[in-house]
């Protein structure tokens, strides 16, 4: 690449100059040469076999441990964040931008070893090549090694669309967006081959974006972090789409678009940017264009809300504000009013609201494969702190323990009964019998208190119910369980701390939660599970687990100070 920027206001992200940027969290420090493309940062081990065409190599090797690590280096963010270097004037990035993009090459030949393997994962290296030439004023006239790189990976990424069509998740998304970007760049440096791709993704992008964003905006994925990434994804199109003056996209997949930025907005703190860890999480973030950090979601909210409702999400000076600056957008004049409690009843989720409190209550609403059983899960955040907390996702490679750990029941604040899980797995990322939601009431705002409620009955016929009502200073939760064997047990995933069981409460000082019931409590302990707020990272946190072996109510009552 070349330097053509003009010198930019906005500050520059501190990733990948001193220190490397693995999922937001690892970040071993930079020796001025490129990273191992093959090695896994967390324990050392290199892929081998890096000779061998990508569809020989199996998805789960464990020679390599989970592949994501041996990918993550190669998503390419690098190159952003050295273009945003390069564009404030330190030549130094320029030098290793292109030392690492040639050294890349080389130890990537076309379409062997583990980089090839996902064309998800070669689209996302198109998109970030084209955000680089996008902050370096280098679209219109890019070097021939550019180029071809381009065309490379879009030979890579066409002949297997059908694979991430019958995924209707981002793979379709992502691979669409890589095909209408880069098609449509190369088209209009002359490239022949290229018009078929940029066709052929902007009617995947429609078709992609019609299927998997329901009118309410819920994503077919039933996670806030993927949620993130296909929103980025639309963002990075538009922009794309407005930068070469191609024809508009269709009314109905903008106004999806709109929709699923006001759903990621009504999920997201104002005060922190963070949000709930619900669904898969594999520390994807699209355009880290700024040091915020990789949970703050305001960034792409924000961006998303000026392109697709032409209004700011967030007021006030922040990292959203250079997100928009590093894209070439003007801030909007009129910011959007909060998002008030609503049902996403397209997707399952509840959100509530009541003063500085937000809970989020899922519940199945399955057009799409399932990737945890949570239903029922309940989240919690007051005054932007995650009180009552979803367990993540760890690893898509881990040992069944682990997998079955975070994706099933324990890792959610709902009930378990009998010791199974809620759906009979089927697979590492399949479930069967696809639980159904009986009943929803609506939410309710009155005398101070906000309400809701859902309900469930599984393949065995266990039933639960769940009602909450939300007020200021307070969280009423009623779980109705029937039709169980042996035994039910409601678990409370709670933030860190110093937390002291007695009887059937607990409490941090500040925090206060009590369970009673109208049958025997069999059992009421403190233990220690796990959470995964950042891919292969897991702490500790502390869980009340609570036991029936009768049907009947139990009612949790969470209060806290301040």
């Amino acid at each position: 690449m070349a330097a053509t920027a003009t010198p930019s206001p906005w500050p520059v992200p501190e990733a990948w100059w001193e220190r490397a940027n693995y999922f937001a969290w690892l970040r071993p420090a930079l020796d001025g040469g490129p990273p191992d493309w093959h090695r896994n940062p967390l324990d050392g081990t290199r892929a081998s076999g890096t000779d061998r065409p990508w569809w020989v190599i199996p998805d789960f090797d464990p020679a390599a441990g989970d592949i994501k690590a041996i990918w993550e280096a190669s998503r390419f963010d690098w190159a952003v964040n050295l273009a945003q270097r390069t564009g404030v004037g330190d030549a130094a990035a320029l030098e290793r931008l292109n030392a690492w993009l040639a050294d890349w090459c080389a130890a990537n030949p076309p379409y062997h070893g583990h980089n090839w393997k996902c064309a998800q994962e070669a689209s996302v290296r198109v998109m970030h090549l084209a955000v680089a030439a996008f902050v370096l004023s280098q679209t219109r006239s890019p070097l021939p090694g550019l180029i071809d790189l381009l065309t490379v990976h879009l030979r890579r990424i066409a002949p297997t669309l059908g694979y991430a069509i019958g995924q209707d998740n981002n793979h379709g998304t992502s691979e669409a967006a890589a095909l209408f970007v880069g098609g449509s760049w190369l088209e209009t440096l002359g490239r022949p081959e290229a018009g078929p791709w940029h066709q052929l993704g902007r009617a995947l992008l429609e078709d992609r974006v019609g299927r998997l964003i329901a009118a309410d905006g819920s994503f077919s994925q039933h996670s806030v972090n993927y949620h993130r990434l296909v929103l980025d994804t639309l963002s990075l199109v538009e922009l794309w789409r407005r930068h070469l003056r191609l024809p508009p996209f269709s009314g109905s997949m903008m106004a999806r678009a709109a929709a699923a930025t006001a759903w990621l907005r009504a999920m997201v703190d104002p005060a922190t940017g963070d949000a709930p860890n619900l669904g898969a999480n594999d520390g994807a973030n699209l355009l880290p264009l700024t040091d915020a950090e990789y949970r703050d979601y305001r960034p792409a909210v924000h961006l998303a809300t000026a392109l697709f409702e032409g209004r700011c999400a967030f007021g006030g000076p922040g990292p959203w504000q250079a997100h928009l600056g590093w894209l070439g957008l003007a801030r909007p004049g009129e910011t959007a009013s909060p998002p008030p409690s609503r049902l996403y009843d397209d997707g399952g989720y509840a959100v509530v609201r009541c003063a500085d409190a937000t809970a989020v209550l899922r519940y199945p609403r399955f057009r799409f494969r399932p990737g945890h059983a949570d239903a029922l899960h309940l989240d919690l955040s007051v005054a932007g702190e995650n009180l009552l907390r979803d367990g993540g996702s760890f690893s898509y490679a881990a040992d069944a323990e682990w997998l079955t750990y975070f994706c099933g029941v324990r890792g959610h604040n709902t009930v378990q009964f009998d010791d199974r899980e809620q759906m009979p797995r089927l697979g590492r990322f399949l479930w069967g019998s696809w639980l159904k939601t009986k009943a929803v009431e609506p939410i309710r705002e009155a005398d101070g208190a906000a309400t809701v409620a859902a309900a469930y009955e599984d393949a065995r016929g266990a039933s639960h119910t769940r009602r909450i009502a939300l007020r200021r200073g307070g969280l009423v939760v009623q779980d109705t369980l029937a039709g169980f064997s042996r035994r039910a047990v409601l678990r409370w995933r709670l933030r860190p701390g110093p937390w002291t069981l007695r009887r059937a409460a607990v409490t941090d000082g500040r925090h206060h939660l009590e369970v009673s019931a109208n049958v025997p409590l069999t059992r009421c302990e403190l233990v220690s599970g796990w959470e995964s707020r950042y891919y292969l990272q897991k702490t500790a946190i502390p869980v009340l687990e609570v036991e029936v072996a009768s049907p009947g109510s139990v009612t949790s009552e969470y209060r806290w100070i301040g």
